[in-house]
């Protein structure tokens, strides 16, 4: 890569950093929707995977209750499984601006409905959670993004702000070991990708870690709007990103 490339890649990782430490959601989805400007998406796929994996792995350090959280949704991350599996056969064998169009469109008017005042409740059930797990797999497997429909279900449910994150994140860790696999098998992933990927780490921690500090101090209405907010922005992203 060029050094320009490296800089503007390294800045996006931070920037995406903080606000995932923020919000506790969207590394992935914004570094995809910001380097789609100067890289090719299977690219930027595979470079986003390794620091993906630590941004939720410092997330989750930070929310704590992992245990509970696991053995509360086993069946929706048991879900996402084949979902990844498929989602990622249709990313190798066409393109994918029609899946990322819809689900941009879907993120956004979700974000913007849930700004306005709108608010759906669920009852979590395991059949639900398999479902969910399912759908939020192929469509991670597909465009690359990881929160949906899981990040709406979840806010549905009657969790607190640290429940969700450890959720959400929780998912989002185990669909980027798999994602970072099945990128392997075909043939995305090479040495120059993983070294870029691993020098990333060092500007994804310190966006977490300066990200986390705003989190904590956050009231949990303040917290659902900015959750709302990136929600309906990522998908902005990935409508024009789809366009383009």
């Amino acid at each position: 890569m060029e050094p320009l490339t490296l800089i503007l890649v390294f800045a996006t990782f931070f920037f995406a950093a903080f606000l995932k430490g923020t919000a506790g959601l969207g590394f992935a989805t914004t570094c995809l929707g910001i380097m789609a400007a100067y890289l090719d998406m299977r690219l930027a796929i595979p470079l986003v995977i390794i620091p993906s994996l630590l941004s939720n792995a410092l997330v989750m350090i930070d929310a704590g209750g992992f245990l509970p959280i696991l053995r509360r949704f086993w069946m929706l991350y048991l879900g996402a499984i084949p979902g990844l599996a498929f989602g990622l056969w249709v990313l190798g064998s066409g393109s994918t601006a029609l899946p990322r169009l819809v689900l941009g469109a879907a993120m956004f008017l979700y974000g913007a409905w849930g700004l306005w005042g709108g608010t759906i409740h669920l009852r979590q059930n395991k059949p639900l959670d398999a479902v969910m797990g399912l759908a939020t797999g192929t469509v991670n497997g597909l465009t690359g993004s990881q929160i949906m429909p899981i990040l709406p279900y979840l806010m549905s449910l009657d969790i607190t702000k640290d429940e969700l994150v450890q959720a959400i994140n929780t998912s989002f860790t185990m669909a980027s070991v798999i994602m970072l696999l099945g990128l392997g098998k075909l043939g995305l992933v090479n040495t120059e990708v993983l070294l870029v990927s691993a020098a990333g780490l060092i500007p994804v921690a310190l966006g977490i870690r300066v990200g986390g500090r705003i989190r904590s101090r956050l009231p949990e209405a303040v917290f659902r709007r900015i959750v709302l907010g990136m929600i309906a922005l990522l998908g902005l992203g990935l409508i024009v990103r789809s366009i383009g």
